[in-house]
């Protein structure tokens, strides 16, 4: 008993205060039926997209799915060496499954092959996972996302973009999903004839990253040198933002993309200081996830409906369910964001925001 407790608190110390168990509190562990254990591990909190909506929208339908299944959740605040630490505490703890949002897609085949090495399957979650053999992928289609991104962006440059100077400010180059967005986006601006004056591979997806970027951007082509911002995100986006008013240049004169639909940039959006950003169905990934995760925790076959597509890892085809992208623009805000009850509009139109989004037929 005394071993027993012992180890029971080693693996409490390494799940510590990121680590949280929700469920159930049977006893069961991992027979036929509930009891379940499903290991959730996001990558980081900087993007608040991970705490506000993809973690409480697959526990709420892992609990809808099997009331007595547990969640076992971790966030790795962008720390490759943590997550694989978490992942390896929750194998210990005894998971039957783990739904895995690579910090580093290529530190993250290790997580893998030790799942594997316990019989354990996993599910890719948002970010692929290359080169090792993953039982699912749940994300949406990327590159379509990266094409959205900078088509957004030529229409907000007007009718004729063409030697128009514009920054890319892409996501982590770390991270597979920001390579495929970053794909999609040259698909559609190279041919454009507008001039990619500056571009970056940005770390982390750090905002403070990118306002660095953005500075330097300014400083190297001259502050009214700059047309127009593709970033990969709205944190970014908000970075770019930050630089530019930090130069004496107002940002609703420049075009900015994003993606997630932060609350943030969707207000920025409202008063025209971000022009665009990419509202992923964050709810509906998070719930296919579960709706995969749930019987592969059990052994089962997952819904026949579910999976949509397979993709090449490298290691395989992989059966995916890929969701798609929609730009969000201050004209169809109330049809999407809020249509879909995303969010509230309580949410976005607080203080100097209500007038806009009356503005925008919301509230």
């Amino acid at each position: 008993m005394r071993k027993q407790a012992l180890a029971t608190a080693l693996v409490a110390a390494i799940l510590g205060p990121g680590l949280a168990a929700c469920g159930g509190d049977d006893d069961d562990d991992g027979g036929s039926g509930g009891g379940k254990q499903i290991a959730l591990l996001l990558p980081e909190t900087k993007t608040t997209r991970y705490e506000a909506h993809d973690r409480p929208a697959f526990e709420a339908e892992v609990q809808r799915l099997c009331p007595d299944c547990e969640v076992i959740y971790a966030n790795a605040s962008q720390d490759a060496t943590k997550q694989q630490t978490q992942a390896e505490a929750a194998i210990t703890k005894g998971a039957d499954v783990l739904v895995l949002d690579a910090v580093d897609a290529k530190s993250a085949t290790a997580t893998v092959d030790r799942a594997k090495q316990s019989n354990i399957p996993v599910l890719a979650y948002d970010r692929l996972i290359s080169g090792t053999d993953i039982d699912f992928y749940v994300s949406f289609e990327n590159v379509r996302q990266g094409r959205l991104q900078g088509q957004s962006l030529l229409d907000g440059l007007g009718s004729d973009p063409s030697g128009q100077s514009i920054v890319m400010i892409n996501g982590s180059p770390t991270d597979p999903a920001a390579g495929e967005y970053k794909k999609g986006a040259h698909e559609v601006l190279d041919k454009s004839g507008v001039d990619i004056a500056k571009e970056y591979d940005t770390p982390d997806w750090s905002p403070d990253k990118a306002q660095r970027e953005m500075e330097q951007a300014i400083t190297a082509l001259g502050k009214g040198k700059v047309a127009g911002v593709y970033s990969a995100n709205d944190g970014m986006a908000g970075g770019a933002i930050a630089a530019l008013k930090g130069a004496g240049v107002d940002p609703s004169s420049v075009p900015i993309t994003g993606g997630d639909a932060e609350v943030a940039a969707l207000q920025r959006i409202l008063i025209g200081e971000q022009y665009a950003t990419i509202y992923l169905t964050i709810r509906k990934e998070a719930e296919v996830a579960a709706q995969l995760a749930v019987p592969a925790a059990r052994g089962e076959k997952p819904p026949a409906d579910l999976l949509n597509a397979k993709v090449d890892n490298g290691a395989g085809e992989v059966p995916s369910a890929l969701l798609t992208p929609v730009p969000v623009t201050k004209g169809n805000m109330a049809d999407t964001v809020i249509k879909d009850g995303f969010y509230e509009p309580s949410e976005i139109c607080t203080g100097k925001f209500a007038k806009a989004c009356q503005e925008a037929g919301i509230g």
